[in-house]
């Protein structure tokens, strides 16, 4: 009534609220002068989409470096690439001290933390990789010594600064993956999104270099299976002058091809951590108890057993088709067809195993958790469209297959193994999906005062009416008696001597009613914890399968590139694009999968 037309308007003058909603100047001060945030929603949202469009030219531009230099193009080289990425990389590194100062400075304030974000578990693997990316960073310092006669000083500049960027950033994410940041919010938006994408941009460098790499030995393995069409032309960068230390070099080099995966690992994770903070950033948290979830091997025996087994003759038959692929045409066909029996075997035991915590899921009836999950959302959708990398090849394979016109032996195990691959997946997805998003079994409160009872049991306790409706399905006034403890508990005693005989009989009828309602209880936990058991046994069988499984194409198995098959059909250079740019996806949704199924076991 008596606002008047300044507040109908927004401007100031009017009331409290208008002037906090309309002003741009007010925007960062809402939360803290209390103000409503009818206006103040879309400052913070124009910040997050100027931020995300940063990011994504950042990475574009990075992106587009990347293919110039790998393609020869002119007046690019790898100097200008590596300025870039350290470029990006000091910038990053003044961001997360400047944040880790203003933390210091902030201690004692109560902050909010999104308590799903950054697991310990997560943060150990993110660690490990880290620990692996120091030794690859001190291998190609030796690697820059021994040939900085005709190196570039950024590669020598690269990994001391890359090794100084893991450190911190390793130690930023243990620290503060959980925040929920309510201050400067426009400004931490960019801090964080810069981050996300600066560690993409590292983990397309590694993925190209290490690509590059595994090609060179493609090439050289097509002449011993007969595809000499194929023009040989190696690719690799190497320098253009003699090492100092020949041993050395040759230690160096090598070594860096075998830790690259850890380190296309570490940068992923460390990305997705990063982008979970940045979704979280100007987030409302509900405060609630988070129930804790720590691992434990009991009871997950025969899981672990099958899943070291199928560990086990993995990294076997990987050492054994990288020493006889290429040996030979023979050795060669031999070792393509070792994998493909041993893939196939696995993938179908992955499959009934998923098949199976399916249906256990569909006789249950527990509702789902549909509350606002920044880090479980990401979990879900890189489980699918990681997958889609795995998939893709799957369906290049098969059409290859139906196509061809001539087909050696060993490509039919390669129908069978693809198709079972797209399924596999498939089912893994709604299993994990549908675990990550099942609210966990919380216990009743009356279930609480029953084991309470039966623990007290032979006490001189006594119990409500309430308690003998609950568990003996009528109330006590049915039957006129004081009801009872469990199984030989003290009833209510009458005074007249006749009374011990009532005692008697009143505690024979009290331990039947509640034999059969312990029974009742006990069979009903029984079919639950046996229920429980098989989903943690599948959930740590299928963890150790992924890890199994992201082995080969990590370490240099990959079968897409060896058959020679795909490439008759499509092409040699369409075909190696595609696997190129599928694969890395196709590893890192193995190594996801194997974390996500690790929270399962431990939410189971």
């Amino acid at each position: 009534m008596g606002a008047g037309p300044a507040a109908a308007s927004g401007l100031p003058g009017g009331n409290g609220t208008a002037w906090c909603s309309t002003w741009p100047a007010a925007w960062e001060m809402e939360q803290a002068a209390g103000c409503p945030a009818v206006g103040g929603s879309y400052p913070q949202k124009n910040a997050e989409i100027l931020s995300s469009q940063y990011g994504i030219n950042l990475f574009l531009a990075g992106l587009l470096l990347t293919f110039a230099w790998a393609v020869h193009a002119v007046g690019i080289s790898k100097s200008h690439l590596l300025s870039y990425l350290i470029t990006l990389m000091l910038i990053q590194l003044l961001w997360m001290l400047w944040y880790l100062c203003r933390s210091c400075t902030q201690r004692r304030l109560i902050r909010d933390k999104d308590t799903h974000a950054g697991a310990r578990w997560l943060k150990c693997g993110i660690t490990l990789f880290a620990v692996i990316t120091l030794i690859l960073d001190s291998f190609k310092i030796g690697y820059y010594i021994d040939f900085s006669n005709c190196l570039s000083p950024t590669e020598g500049i690269f990994p001391v600064t890359h090794a100084v960027h893991t450190i911190l950033q390793v130690y930023f994410l243990w620290c503060h993956a959980k925040d929920v940041i309510q201050s400067f919010k426009t400004l931490e938006r960019f801090g964080v999104i810069h981050s996300v994408f600066t560690n993409l941009l590292l983990w397309t460098n590694g993925v190209l270099t290490e690509s590059k790499h595994q090609l060179n030995e493609h090439k050289e393995r097509l002449i011993t299976l007969g595809f000499g069409n194929i023009t040989i032309v190696l690719d690799d960068h190497a320098p253009q002058c003699n090492c100092t230390t020949t041993t050395l070099c040759s230690i160096f080099s090598q070594g860096i091809y075998y830790l690259y995966p850890f380190n296309i690992e570490y940068h992923i994770l460390a990305s997705t951590m990063l982008y979970v903070l940045w979704k979280n950033i100007g987030r409302k948290v509900e405060h609630h108890q988070q129930n804790k979830t720590p691992f434990k091997f009991h009871g997950i025996t025969v899981g672990m057993i099958f899943g070291l087994m199928v560990l086990t003759s993995t990294i076997a038959i990987v050492v054994v088709y990288l020493i006889q692929i290429g040996g030979s045409k023979i050795k060669s066909e031999l070792a393509l067809t070792m994998f493909y029996l041993h893939a196939i075997f696995v993938l179908a035991l992955m499959c009934t195993a998923g098949i199976v915590a399916l249906l256990i899921y569909r006789l249950e009836d527990r509702s789902l958790d549909n509350s606002k999950n920044p880090a479980r959302k990401l979990d879900a959708e890189l489980l699918v469209g990681t997958a889609a990398g795995s998939w893709l090849l799957s369906w290049g394979s098969i059409l290859a297959i139906i196509c061809a016109q001539g087909h050696p032996k060993y490509t039919w195990y390669n129908l069978p193994y693809s198709v079972l691959v797209i399924i596999e997946k498939y089912i893994q997805n709604l299993f994990i999906i549908e675990s990550i998003h099942r609210e966990q079994e919380k216990v009743n409160d009356d279930i609480k005062t029953l084991r309470i009872v039966t623990i007290s049991r032979g006490s001189t306790l006594s119990l409500t009416p309430l308690y003998k409706e609950v568990y003996n399905g009528r109330a006590a006034r049915d039957s006129g008696d004081v009801p009872c403890l469990f199984k030989g508990s003290i009833c209510g005693r009458e005074n007249d001597g006749a009374g011990v005989a009532k005692e008697e009989t009143s505690q024979d009828n009290s331990f039947v009613m509640h034999s059969a309602s312990d029974f009742s209880f006990y069979s009903r936990n029984s079919v639950t914890n046996n229920k429980r058991r098989i989903l943690k046994n599948i959930a740590a069988f299928l963890f150790l399968c992924n890890l199994s499984l992201w082995i080969p194409p990590a370490f240099g198995c990959r079968p897409e590139y060896d058959n020679g098959l795909e490439e008759i059909v499509f092409g040699f250079e369409p075909w190696i694009i595609v696997v190129n740019l599928a694969m890395p996806f196709s590893i890192f949704y193995r190594m996801h999968s194997a974390a996500s199924l690790f929270e399962v076991n431990c939410k189971t």
